[in-house]
């Protein structure tokens, strides 16, 4: 038993090892870089190792992607944790969307790799339309869900529509951090940009609405 145990976790080692070398290709050079052969060498690695573990590029790509949504996952539950306990719906929102922005290495890096794979997607409708947008819409739904607990206590207002304002929010998001990887503003910036806007929507600074 513990030998099967150890193999396991030496497999999963082994294909982590792979697929952060494809992530590491896709932040500085772009998935069209990312060839077996080349994530092969990133990984320091043979070719056939890597085809071993990954038998289609697809499900290597796949793998990686997996493991770039729980980084970013783990990043925004590290600033849920920070933004104070208990949470509140707009601590929640802000913690969130803050944390997806690109203000510091960590999330410049992801926020490069994700744009890595946008631009696959949108050249390959079957990956599109199969894995393009589930990321996306786990999100706006957190974000509607805050929404609504927000309208509950009377934070924001009862008109807006948490659906429609969640994809909003989203979006801004988004824009703001394409716009510090193409330099028009920095991560600073863009926080600025964020909170000036979540102001608007709760109706007042963080520390001014009971939030």
């Amino acid at each position: 038993m513990s030998s099967k145990v150890e193999h396991k976790a030496e497999h999963e080692e082994r294909r982590r090892q792979i697929a952060e070398a494809l992530l590491r290709i896709a932040d500085t050079q772009g998935l069209q870089s990312a060839s077996m052969r080349a994530v092969a060498a990133e990984a320091g690695v043979s070719l056939r190792l890597v085809q071993y573990y990954f038998e289609t590029k697809e499900g290597l790509l796949l793998d990686a992607l997996a493991r770039l949504g729980e980084q970013l996952r783990a990043r925004m539950a590290a600033w849920i944790t920070a933004a104070g306990s208990p949470p509140t719906p707009r601590g929640l929102v802000t913690a969130v969307l803050s944390s997806i922005l690109p203000t510091d290495a960590e999330s410049r890096r992801i926020t490069r790799t994700y744009t890595a794979y946008y631009v696959l997607v949108l050249n390959d409708p079957e990956i599109l339309a199969k894995h393009g947008t589930g990321q996306a819409e786990l999100l706006e739904n957190f974000l509607a869900e805050q929404l609504r607990a927000a309208q509950r206590d009377g934070l924001i207002a009862a008109s807006r529509d948490p659906a429609t304002t969640a994809a909003g929010l989203t979006a801004l998001v988004n824009g703001l951090g394409q716009s510090v990887l193409g330099g028009q503003r920095d991560g600073a910036a863009a926080l600025a940009v964020l909170t000036a806007h979540l102001d608007e929507l709760f109706g007042g600074p963080l520390s001014g609405n009971g939030s």
